[in-house]
């Protein structure tokens, strides 16, 4: 099985449990793993992950959303991905820039369904 993905895709929103921050939008940078069979498009856009289709599908997820916790929204968006774009396989991973001082970013990490064999964890410098 391969796998689709994107990188660093920038959403801004309302995300976090203080009250300061229900009142400004925060990026957000979503990495997005999809399994799919390349092989068997046959050049078939109609036959593998349309990029443009899962990145806008999560950008207004995570934009309507209106989450306190990355976790809960990282959740949330990895079910509806799973279910909307029926791959058997996907890793989402949440960060939220400037979180902790000191740090490049914070957040989290999930996956749903099966795992492709050779689906090593998103490098660390992503």
């Amino acid at each position: 099985m391969d796998t689709v993905f994107i990188n660093g895709l920038q959403v801004d929103a309302i995300i976090g449990v203080h009250d300061w921050e229900r009142q400004v939008r925060q990026s957000l940078l979503l990495d997005i793993e999809l399994a799919a069979d390349t092989a068997g498009s046959g050049d078939d856009l109609g036959r593998v992950a349309d990029y443009e289709a899962v990145a806008a599908r999560a950008s207004a997820f995570v934009i309507d959303g209106k989450y306190k916790l990355l976790e809960t929204l990282a959740n949330d968006l990895a079910d509806a991905l799973l279910r909307e774009f029926q791959t058997p396989w996907m890793r989402l991973r949440v960060r939220k820039p400037g979180a902790v001082r000191g740090a490049e970013s914070a957040g989290v990490q999930v996956e749903r369904g099966r795992a492709p064999s050779s689906s090593p964890p998103f490098p660390a410098s992503a």
